[in-house]
């Protein structure tokens, strides 16, 4: 009778210990091919990401214009999230606080345009990508990237193109805080 539940036992316990493994891969698994959570650190993505927002992105999504992404930074040895405003082929200018990009107009909502100086005429000061980079049009296997809170934020004005091999995936949603809990872009 005791041999019979010390087998029962151990039978059991294999099989917790093989759930536990086979739930461990999987889950390794999502993380390293799938998505993963970051969390955000700083205010150049404020008003759509704050400070400490945790997201989860989506490292098997196409990237597109105005998509928002987690990159390794090209200056630091840490990610950084961005918004896609360039991708390969386009031409980009900024000119009198209005992005154009291959000479359309485009209305950036999401941009943070508060600010505490009154004397602050501009949230993005002009520029050509050609001024910015050396560049007539965004190269293939590279993207233009901005700051939605463009007087914070350190981006492709300052560092230039991103490679589409630092790109670690896209922002699908916000997870925590619950408050700021978004599904999609903003």
């Amino acid at each position: 009778m005791q041999e019979e539940k010390t087998t029962s036992f151990k039978k059991e316990l294999l099989s917790y210990i093989k759930i536990i493994v086979i739930t461990a891969i999987v889950v390794f698994g999502c993380k390293q091919f799938l998505f993963a959570p970051i969390k955000v650190q700083g205010a150049s993505m404020y008003p759509t990401y704050h400070d400490k927002d945790v997201i989860i992105v989506s490292k098997t999504s196409k990237i597109e214009r105005f998509d928002q992404i987690v990159f390794q930074s090209p200056v630091e040895d840490e990610l950084y999230i961005k918004r896609v405003i360039g991708v390969p082929g386009d031409k980009v200018e900024m000119k009198d606080d209005v992005l154009y990009v291959n000479g359309k107009a485009y209305k950036e909502d999401y941009v943070n345009r508060e600010t505490d100086d009154p004397n602050q005429l501009r949230i993005t000061e002009n520029f050509t990508l050609e001024q910015l980079v050396n560049e007539k049009e965004v190269p293939k296997g590279m993207y233009f990237v901005l700051g939605d809170n463009r007087l914070k934020s350190s981006d492709s004005r300052h560092y230039g193109l991103i490679s589409e091999d630092a790109v670690y995936g896209e922002s699908k949603l916000i997870v925590y805080p619950f408050k700021h809990f978004h599904v999609g872009s903003k």
